[in-house]
């Protein structure tokens, strides 16, 4: 599999409404497919418009393969781009909100 970055531009009016997309792409990606695509991380942005956006890591066979996973969950793909590589020099912080959980 490839790992690819995916963003999605204002897609949701709150995280309400974003918890109940993720479920629903989890469930797509694991179970109708799991050989294809691979969630590995979201970034979630606010937008200019004050709605919610994501920045997201995926695995997946193709740019295709991608565009399905986003299809079948009802949510966008504006801009499929294909890591060549990674490079960490931090991990990424705890969410203050995740931390008070």
């Amino acid at each position: 599999m490839q790992t690819f970055a995916i963003r999605r531009k204002s897609n949701w009016k709150d995280t309400a409404e974003l918890s109940v997309t993720a479920g629903v792409s989890a469930r797509v990606g694991n179970e109708e497919m799991p050989d294809q695509v691979r969630w590995i991380r979201s970034y979630v942005v606010r937008e200019d418009d004050g709605r919610l956006g994501t920045v997201c890591i995926y695995q997946g066979e193709d740019a295709d393969a991608i565009q399905e996973h986003a299809r079948r969950v009802g949510m966008s793909a504006d801009e499929i781009v294909l890591i060549e590589d990674t490079v960490v020099v931090r991990e990424d912080p705890v969410n203050q909100m995740a931390s008070v959980a």
